[in-house]
């Protein structure tokens, strides 16, 4: 399985000279879903991540030298999740999080204050917050999400509701709401992934929290329309962005 994941990057123009390749190296993940398509549980089962931190110790400075931004997620092991800060800071790149396992996250509160922005689901921010936030409107969603980004001291922050769209807010006083796209729904898996891509990709180019989120939710609402996990290949000019890409 691994093998054919990286033959398809490859396929898409993919750098993957950094991929390594490790004995059990996928992990297992398991999402449940309600009958709306929102993610009511999930688990997961990691790899060992650690022999990352020696291809970094190696390599981390060619690699993030080449880079434009850094996604990562912030319950990985600590020691990976310090070196990739350490990186991103020492090359001046921008960062942004996202969580698999919001107990583990929920215990790293201070790493997400060295984070460009941090997204995550309704039921991620009410465990990371230690509230329960599945009866709140949008309207409510935005606001509390502003007060608790300055309480938490997190640079910023997207919150997604499903099909209500995504609430947003950051530490200078910016708060709003994006609504999802209306499209016929076949299948969520990889919603959210793509959701995180558009917002990082906007973000590293230049956009508003706000016109980022809309290129999130364009990239989302293309995977939800068929049975891949994974968007089409948009050209960066169909996004807003003013990207020069190879053919």
């Amino acid at each position: 399985m691994g093998e054919a994941v990286v033959q398809k990057l490859k396929n898409h123009k993919v750098n993957c000279d950094y991929v390594m390749t490790i004995p059990d190296g996928m992990g297992t993940w398991l999402a449940v879903f309600d009958n709306n398509g929102d993610v009511a549980g999930s688990i997961s089962k990691r790899p060992n991540m650690l022999p990352l931190v020696d291809l970094l110790n190696e390599k981390g400075d060619e690699i993030f030298a080449g880079a434009d931004a850094a996604v990562l997620e912030v319950d990985l092991d600590k020691a990976l999740v310090k070196k990739v800060l350490e990186l991103a800071k020492k090359h001046g790149k921008r960062i942004y999080a996202l969580v698999s396992n919001m107990s583990l996250a929920a215990e790293r509160r201070d790493f997400l204050k060295q984070f460009d922005c941090f997204i995550c689901n309704r039921q991620e921010a009410g465990m990371f917050f230690f509230d329960d936030y599945s009866g709140k409107s949008r309207e409510e969603m935005r606001d509390i999400l502003a007060e608790k980004v300055v309480q938490a001291q997190i640079p910023a922050m997207v919150v997604t509701l499903g099909g209500e769209g995504a609430v947003y807010a950051d530490m200078q006083g910016t708060k709003g709401y994006c609504p999802a796209i209306d499209v016929q729904v076949k299948d969520t898996t990889g919603a959210g992934d793509a959701f995180c891509a558009g917002v990082s990709i906007g973000l590293t180019y230049g956009k508003s929290l706000p016109e980022a989120i809309d290129i999130g939710a364009q990239l989302a609402a293309s995977v939800i329309t068929s049975s891949e996990n994974v968007c089409p290949r948009f050209l960066p000019k169909e996004l807003g962005l003013d990207i020069e890409v190879e053919d």
